[in-house]
């Protein structure tokens, strides 16, 4: 296995980077249905509706799902922070660069993930999913859509390379 790693260092790094997001995905999915179970629950009859966020419909849980959603992710993005930098990209960047450049980051993933889900989950009871399952796949699509932006901004913008032990990697 330490043969196969070395010999596919990017390949490995993208594996952990998922391995290890799923901290993250534990801390969503349990923030996510604490708040639409119990949270926010009384809010699930009033309807939401801002710019790109459409929580107008009883399929979308209305204001209790866009707080739940929005809570969850936020959350979600604390603890992959802290666990991406540490583990994954053993990033030495300052924290007073790469924290700002990460916030950019969680901005575009809160209001994509916020926004999606009152969209997503319509879609999935239009295809005859019970609405008990559509705010769990919803926020598997959510998830899947911040690999696709988290990753990327980490590795090349938020959490560069520390070029010593990239250095001590090469050598060994």
């Amino acid at each position: 296995m330490k043969k196969w790693i070395k010999n596919h260092p990017d390949i490995w790094e993208f594996i952990l980077f998922n391995i290890l997001a799923n901290c993250a995905t534990v801390t969503n999915f349990i923030i996510m249905w604490l708040c639409t179970g119990f949270i926010f629950k009384g809010l699930s009859n009033k309807p939401f509706k801002l710019l790109v966020f459409d929580y107008s419909t009883q399929e979308s849980l209305m204001l209790c799902g866009f707080l739940s959603f929005l809570i969850a992710t936020t959350a979600a993005q604390i603890v992959n922070y802290i666990v991406q930098k540490k583990f994954v990209f053993k990033s030495s960047a300052a924290f007073s660069s790469a924290v700002p450049k990460y916030i950019v980051m969680v901005l575009v993933l809160v209001t994509v993930s916020a926004a999606l889900p009152g969209y997503s989950q319509r879609f999935f009871i239009h295809l005859g999913l019970p609405a008990s399952l559509a705010p769990t796949l919803a926020n598997v699509v959510n998830i899947a859509v911040q690999v696709l932006i988290s990753y990327p901004s980490m590795k090349f913008w938020i959490l560069p390379p520390n070029k010593e032990l990239k250095k001590q990697q090469e050598i060994s």
